[in-house]
């Protein structure tokens, strides 16, 4: 037979982890939305400048976590203008315009700054 004791409470842990979970804070979030969007407008090929100035971010909370995500309202006959210039598209002519990945570099360091001071926030706690 199998015994467990156990004496205390996890306090301590409950306490660290509410703290970790409050680390990011919507103004944070705010400030790399603003950031985010700021560096996908000046990333987006610019024709008409419609598809860079069409960009914007939600910040959404749900189950205790918070995400952030970015969207661009640019859509011309049900066809999202940002993503065929990210992956491409064909033509009418049969043709194909190779799509440019300008979404995942202008993007990355904005996550890997969140990722960052996340981190610093949780460590120091």
């Amino acid at each position: 037979m199998i015994t467990f004791r156990h004496r205390g409470d996890f306090s301590k842990l409950t306490s660290y982890l509410e703290k970790a979970k409050r680390a990011i804070r919507l103004g944070t979030l705010d400030k790399y939305g603003r950031e985010g969007v700021a560096a996908l407008a000046s990333a987006t090929p610019i024709d008409s400048g419609l598809t860079a100035s069409s960009w914007y971010y939600k910040i959404e909370h749900k189950s205790g976590s918070a995400s952030i995500g970015f969207y661009n309202s640019n859509i011309q006959n049900g066809v999202p203008i940002a993503i065929i210039l990210q992956y491409g598209h064909g033509t009418g002519t049969g043709g194909w315009v190779q799509g440019r990945d300008y979404i995942n570099p202008a993007i990355q360091p904005i996550f890997d700054r969140i990722a960052n001071e996340a981190w610093r926030e949780v460590t120091k706690l």
